[in-house]
């Protein structure tokens, strides 16, 4: 399950994160009216949806205005964000995210997953920030730089200090980063997540290092502990088939074609697809039932 932008960077406060103040709007004049909290501009506006590459398609500016900020949430709320992360029909945007503009001096990358093979948390850095952490695995893999989590010790200060001196921080920012590295690591390990990610994690012309962006994917199947991230769920972001079956506890996915799957168990599911494609047929969805509760199915 993943989360809004703002909704990570509520949790990144709860947990003294430094991130730019913001705030979710669902109205043109509640864009404004943020702007006014917030205090004189330049803003950012943000379209919120579960999907990278807002900014190439439009859906990320920086305003000097009021009526700028007006003009985008009218422009955008209601519509729908195409991005080479959505297929064709976008993601419903009905959130405008409004926060103060950041001067930036440098982007760097800040990011976690669970690694299956080394069965660990991993966290990655990287001098690279403001791209995708996936193509600078392909093409400049040597710029990304990596700590495990020991499952015993949790996080250790030192990790942050190691990925804090490759990235090559000095003084403060060392401090800073380290900081970071373990309030994002607690936010892992409490909340149950499976991606934990900004990009860019950015030095600014003042020598402070702030999360500019942030990604959470929870696990969906420690939802049932996480109360609070169950209630962040926004459905509208999801295949309205999968969302009614994960109210069932089934996992369904969507696919084009006009076979339907119904399995117990992954592995199954993946021989089934291997042998339709086999016999060039086009398979249309697949509902995995092994996690399923007899009662559900």
């Amino acid at each position: 399950m993943n989360l809004h932008e703002y909704q990570a960077k509520q949790l990144f406060a709860r947990y003294g994160l430094p991130a730019p103040v913001g705030y979710a709007c669902t109205t043109p004049r509640e864009a404004e009216e943020a702007a006014s909290k917030i205090g004189a501009g330049p803003w950012v506006v943000k379209c919120q949806v579960h999907a990278g590459g807002r900014g190439k398609a439009g859906g990320v500016k920086v305003v000097n205005s009021k009526e700028d900020i007006r003009a985008f949430a009218e422009n955008w709320l209601g519509k729908r964000l195409v991005t080479y992360q959505t297929d064709a029909n976008g993601q419903p945007v009905n959130q405008i995210l409004v926060e103060a503009a950041t001067d930036i001096a440098k982007e760097l990358y800040l990011g976690a997953v669970v690694d299956r093979s080394s069965r660990r948390v991993v966290f990655m850095a990287s001098t690279e920030g403001g791209v995708e952490i996936e193509k600078v695995a392909e093409e400049t893999p040597h710029l990304i730089h990596k700590v495990a989590l020991d499952p015993l010790t949790g996080p250790m200060p030192y990790q942050g200090r190691e990925l804090a001196f490759k990235l090559g921080l000095e003084g403060k920012l060392v401090q800073q980063f380290t900081k970071i590295f373990m309030g994002l690591a607690t936010i892992f390990l409490e909340r149950d997540l499976a991606l934990i990610e900004i990009n860019p994690l950015v030095i600014t012309k003042q020598g402070d290092l702030i999360c500019l962006d942030g990604k959470l994917g929870a696990d969906g199947n420690a939802l049932f502990r996480q109360p609070d991230l169950r209630e962040m769920r926004d459905q509208s972001q999801e295949d309205p088939r999968e969302a009614q079956a994960a109210q069932w506890e089934l996992n369904y996915v969507a696919l084009d074609g006009n076979i339907g799957c119904m399995v117990n168990g992954a592995v199954w599911r993946w021989v089934r697809w291997t042998s339709l494609n086999c016999t060039a047929a086009n398979r249309l969805t697949s509902l995995t039932l092994a996690a399923a509760q007899p009662k559900n199915v």
